[in-house]
């Protein structure tokens, strides 16, 4: 048996470690909703800018745009207001952010024991069944930039699907959070 060289040891480790990381990326993506494994990786570069953080979504595109300054650090998929429940366009800027939010208006009608009981209401319009309460549709990583309307972690259908919010997949959405502040600035195109 021929004795296998050191630099062939040093890449058959390196090939080795890259299958593992490859095969722990599609395993994470699967079990967190990322749409992508490139969302994931993406979204864990180390950013080589700095600067002020803004936002800019083009509603026509359906994607979003993280700057440092005036360098793009990040783009990411979305799905905004569908019709009836346009997303506002305009200069805004983030007023708010909830890492946990839930809506008010749009979720489910549950029992004490947590089983739903009417779901996809709007708490407006849709009347409460008896022995039930009312609860918000998740919307984690908000950033709310107008009353009502945010950025957030949520399906993203390849179409505008919302009622008026901005869906993210998990990790961009996590991601814009990080690094938006209160008073970060907003533009949303149409």
């Amino acid at each position: 048996m021929v004795p296998l060289r050191p630099e062939t040891l040093t890449l058959k480790k390196m090939l080795n470690r890259l299958a593992q990381f490859c095969a722990l990326g599609a395993l994470l993506a699967g079990f967190t909703g990322c749409g992508t494994v490139s969302d994931l990786v993406t979204s864990h570069v180390p950013e080589r800018h700095s600067g002020r953080p803004s936002i800019v979504v083009n509603l026509q595109a359906q994607e979003a745009y993280l700057f440092r300054g005036k360098n793009r650090t990040a783009t990411s998929r979305i799905s905004s207001g569908r019709e009836g429940h346009r997303t506002p366009i305009g200069r805004f800027a983030v007023i708010r952010k909830d890492l946990d939010h839930r809506s008010s208006l749009y979720g489910s009608y549950v029992d004490d024991s947590g089983k739903v009981v009417k779901g996809n209401v709007d708490s407006r319009k849709d009347s409460k069944p008896q022995h039930s309460h009312f609860v918000g549709a998740p919307m984690p990583y908000f950033l709310e930039f107008s009353p009502g309307y945010g950025l957030h972690q949520g399906y993203l259908p390849g179409v505008p699907a919302s009622h008026g919010c901005i869906r993210m997949p998990y990790w961009k959405a996590r991601q814009f959070f990080d690094a938006a502040r209160v008073g970060t600035p907003v533009a949303v195109k149409p």
